[in-house]
This record gives structure tokens, sequence and C-alpha cells, in this order.
């Protein structure tokens, strides 16, 4: 296969706090058996989804160019997904909700490119080429899906996370990559599994991104689409497991219909789902993706989205009623008796933007120390100065140069020397600094003079909060270090063996030139290798109808390992009724 990069500009117009997510996919790290494991899934997947999926699978199939016989490259993917208007990139497992959700509003496919072991080829709770490549890509072949998961990309980027949601993301990567680890100790499983339980049993109020997150888990990774009656499967998830894909088609799966409730609705992401929800068709997934942000503080602001955003601890924003945007990490505020914000803080690094734009002289080397400013209706004043013109200014005594003192409804005080003011694009005032300034609340000082000048954030009130900078470049966010890293896999004598025998049976099958026959194979994998069942059914697969006394023996094997390894029967059973009824994958 090709590993000529062929280039897509969706990514390289990405930002770079992204692109620090990007890893080379590696293609020539997939062994034999990683392209026997995709062969195996992808044929089940598509026999047994024949029905049961939406028709946008299998027609997103074709359309993207995913090939049932092996893993896909990424280059490939991206020649193809730049025709609909995406393009698809490799990262290292599970990233931050955020990014992950920002690369979807830049058209962009996350795909963790590492494979499931053969050992968790029904499911693994890490994201893996199987769910990434051929779960989400060929639904986004959809035009209404995909605008989905774009708009959601777009507003789920600025949902204000917890403390607790950072603390679960790490917990539930260091899961899974230990889980897909060859060497782990069973005790780090169940400890890192302990973990996630204890996290999961922190009882508090869910934050935007926990909600938000609950409604990705329900539509793009576990969604049906239809009637509860008769529901299709659209939902990554669902569509990449061989096991649950079966499973939630049956009565024992409860089928509700979907609403913006399913954003409360918690999932354990280590268990098949006992219910899944069923959207009536794609363009309803939007209606309730909107009626949901309209409740967030991106769309709210006010005492609620900066409360939010003091209790994440982490890089946000805010805008004020004038279009200025304070983005930093917040501490504090102040409210009046109608929960009205009358002054916030924020603590180290700190920038002002208007419209996405840092202001010019105002990014964090200018405020690396925090910020801190009284918003609000001046006392005795009708009108708001947002709204003064200069001539209203000069009204009410505020003169470049000059002293002067005001008092805010809020009966916050202000005295100084007004040095200068910043206006917006629409003339409206949004920013006065002042020298030798004193602002005070009942009798606490929140400036003094010798803390240098003063920049008042002009504004009646908070119209948006959300999580991040207002522009990407104010921040270094190129820093982001998981505790936990993907290792790279290593191998004994007897695996490298086995990857010999898998790859002259491929070889063979392609019709290419093999280092063993395949009955050389088979007396080799009888021999050392008895407990592998995946490559006796790519045997019996080139022989059944061939050689009958071989395919006599190949069974016989097969059935060997069933009576030894019962927890496997179901998926030998099932390669060979693929085989016997001589499928087809269209």
């Amino acid at each position: 296969m090709s590993q000529n990069i062929v280039s897509n500009p969706l990514i390289e117009r990405l930002p770079e706090h992204l692109k620090q997510f990007i890893k080379p996919q590696n293609y020539e790290e997939y062994t034999p058996i990683d392209q026997a494991v995709w062969r195996y899934v992808m044929r089940k997947n598509i026999t047994s989804l024949r029905k049961a999926a939406h028709d946008s699978y299998l027609n997103g199939l074709k359309k993207t160019g995913i090939s049932t016989d092996e893993i896909p490259s990424m280059y490939g993917m991206n020649r193809i997904l730049k025709e609909i208007g995406w393009a698809a990139v490799a990262v290292d497992g599970f990233i931050p909700p955020n990014a992950f959700m920002e690369f979807q509003a830049y058209n962009i496919l996350v795909i963790a490119s590492d494979i499931r072991q053969l050992e968790n080829i029904e499911y693994t709770p890490a994201p893996d080429i199987i769910h990434e490549a051929a779960g989400h890509a060929p639904i986004i072949a959809n035009p209404d899906y995909a605008e989905y998961l774009r708009r959601f990309g777009k507003i789920g980027c600025k949902a204000i996370s917890s403390k607790k949601d950072y603390d679960m993301y790490e917990a539930v990567r260091e899961l899974s990559i230990l889980k897909e680890a060859y060497d782990t100790d069973p005790k780090d499983i169940q400890n890192a599994e302990k973990k996630i339980e204890q996290l999961q049993n922190q009882k508090e109020t869910p934050s935007e991104m926990a909600l938000i997150r609950n409604l990705h888990w329900w539509t793009v990774e576990y969604g049906l689409i239809g009637t509860t009656d008769n529901p299709k499967i659209y939902g990554a998830g669902l569509l990449s497991s061989i096991g649950e894909s079966e499973w939630c088609m049956t009565d024992q799966v409860e089928k509700i219909p979907y609403s913006p409730d399913a954003a409360f609705q918690d999932f354990d992401i280590t268990k098949p789902q006992p219910q899944l929800f069923v959207t009536p068709d794609f363009a309803y997934l939007c209606q309730v993706l909107e009626e949901f942000a309209d409740t967030m503080a991106l769309r709210k602001g006010g005492h609620r989205g900066l409360a939010k955003l003091i209790e994440s601890e982490n890089l946000g924003t805010i805008e004020l009623s004038t279009g200025l945007q304070v983005s930093g990490t917040f501490t504090r505020m102040i409210k009046n008796e109608d929960n009205e914000v009358i002054y916030f803080e924020t603590k180290g690094e700190t920038a002002l933007s208007f419209r996405e734009k840092e202001l010019i002289s105002h990014g964090i080397d200018a405020h690396p120390n925090g910020f801190r400013s009284p918003i609000g209706k001046l006392k005795g004043i009708n009108l708001a100065i947002e709204n003064m013109s200069p001539r209203d200014l000069k009204a009410y005594n505020f003169y470049d140069g000059e002293y002067i003192e005001f008092e805010f409804e809020s009966g916050i005080t202000v005295a100084g020397n007004n040095i200068t003011g910043m206006r917006n694009i629409k003339g409206e005032l949004i920013l006065i600094q002042f020298s030798e300034c004193t602002i005070k609340y009942k009798g606490e000082y929140l400036f003094k003079p010798d803390w240098g000048t003063f920049d008042l954030a002009v504004g009646n009130e908070i119209v948006s909060a959300f999580s991040g900078p207002a522009d990407d470049h104010s921040f270094d966010l190129v820093t982001h270090k998981a505790s936990s890293v993907s290792t790279k896999r290593t191998y004994s004598q007897a695996q490298t063996e086995l990857h010999s025998l898998y790859q002259s049976v491929k070889n063979i099958r392609e019709g290419k030139n093999t280092r063993f026959s395949l009955e050389a194979v088979f007396e080799i994998l009888e021999k050392d290798h008895s407990n592998d069942w995946l490559l006796p059914l790519e045997i019996y697969e080139l022989i059944y109808e061939k050689d009958a006394k071989f395919a006599a023996q190949t069974l016989k094997h097969l059935e060997a390992i069933k009576s030894k390894k019962p927890n496997i029967s179901h998926l030998i059973d099932s390669g060979l009724e693929i085989i016997n009824k001589n499928l087809t994958i269209a």
C-alpha cells in the first residue's frame, strides 16, 4: 500500500494547538495479525450490519474507499475524504475532549491509529482504527450527519469542564492504554478501573462538558436512527463492535426516543449499554444540539457562566456586552442582590480580545499577573459607559489626562487619572486605562495605586462564558502532556514466528510469493501456536472448496480450540458462517 502523503488543505489550516496531537500513522508497524483482525471484524460487521445499519454506512464505506481486506492508509483516506470536504488525522488514543471536538469543528476526523489486540477483537475501551475509520468515517459521507458532527464540534469545544472531567479523562486514557498493552499486570488494570469507579461515584452537578459528552456518546458513538420499533445503527461504537452491534438490536436493550434529556443519562465506557436513544433522522440531532446549546454559558453568560469557569480552574473566556473578551483562569466574582456580576478577577496570564482577536498591547505580556475589573452601570447615570459618545464622556467629566471619581450602581468606587480609552468597531468604549487608581467596595481595596496602571473593562453584563481563550494565539497552548503514553509493542520470538505465518497466508490469498505453504503453516500452527483461532479460519477459507481432507483437518483443529476456549467459540462459528455461506462483501 502506498505511503505517499497526500496533502489535504483542511489539515494545513489547523491551529498549532491542535496539530500537536497529530502523529504519524506508521503503517509499517501494523503486523500481519493486525491486518487479519481488521479483515475479520470488517467481514463480520458488514455481513451482520447489512440489515441493522443505516444505509449511510454501507454507502459511506464505498465513498470513503475503506477496504475490508486491509487497514486503511490515512493518506489514502485523505485523498478521498477531500472530495466530501473532510480530512483525517492520526492521534495517540484519547485526546482531551475539547480538542477532540474542536477537530470536528474544522471538519477533521480524529483517528486513533493503533488497532485492538486479537484478545479484544469484539470490543476495546480504547479508541482504535477499527472504531474510528470503520465506524466514524463511512457515516460522515452523509451530508446531514456531517453537518451535525461539525456543529457539534463547534459548540462542544466551548463547553466548560470541571476538575473532575479532567481527572476522568486522564483515568480513562490510562485504562485504555493498559488494556491494550501486551504486558500489563492485571493488578494495574484493576487499580485503573477502581480509579474510574471512584470518580464516577463522586456526586456533583454535572459540568457542561459532562452533559455534552453524554449527547456525543448517545449519538455519535451509540446512536440509533428510525423508530424505537425498527431502529438502525449509525453510532460508531456500535458499528465497530462485532458483539454489541448484534446485542443492541435485541429486546434486552431498551430503545428510547432521543431528546435533550439524553444529556443527563450517564454511561459506563467499560460495559455494554443497557439503553440506547433513537433519533427520527439526522436533522433532529441538530435540533436537540441547538436546544442544549441555548442552555450553555456560551449563550447565556451571567453569574452562572462565570461560576462554571471559576470551578473549572482552567483557562476560559468571558465576553462582556461591549464585545470585550477576557481570557484567563478566573478566581473570583462579586454579585449584587439580583445575582448580577459586578466584579471579576483572574490569576496569572490573561489576555484581552475583541471578536477573537487579541487587542494590541493587551496580551499576556501586559497582564502576566491576572486581570480584575468592576462592570455594570454608573450610579445616577442612565446612559451606560459603553454607549457614551465623546461628548457624553466630557459631560460626565471623563477627560483624558484628568483625575476622575465615579461610583457604580453596585457601590464600587473608582478614582484615578484617566489616561486613555479604547473603542470597538461600533465606536463603543470597551476599555479605559487609569493611573494612580483606587478601587474600593464595602471597605475592601480591589485595586491600589502602587499596583500599576488599571484597565477598566467596560460592559454592563457578561453575555457569554466558554472554555479556552478567545484568541488561540494569545497563549502557549502547545504544551499538553498526557499523564500516560501508549507504549510501542515488542514481540517475542514465538510472536514473530506467528506473524510470519499470518503473512504467508495473506500472500497466498493475494497471489504473492510466500515463505510457507498452507500445509506448512498449519503444521507449525498445530505444533507451536495451538491456541490461535484466527489463522486456521483464514486457512480454511482458502481450502474448504478445494481440499476436502485438509478442510476437515482444519475444522477438527478449530473444534478443539472451541472446546478449550468456549468464550471464543462464537467468534469461530461466525467466521465459519461467513465462509460456508460464501457471503461476499460488496
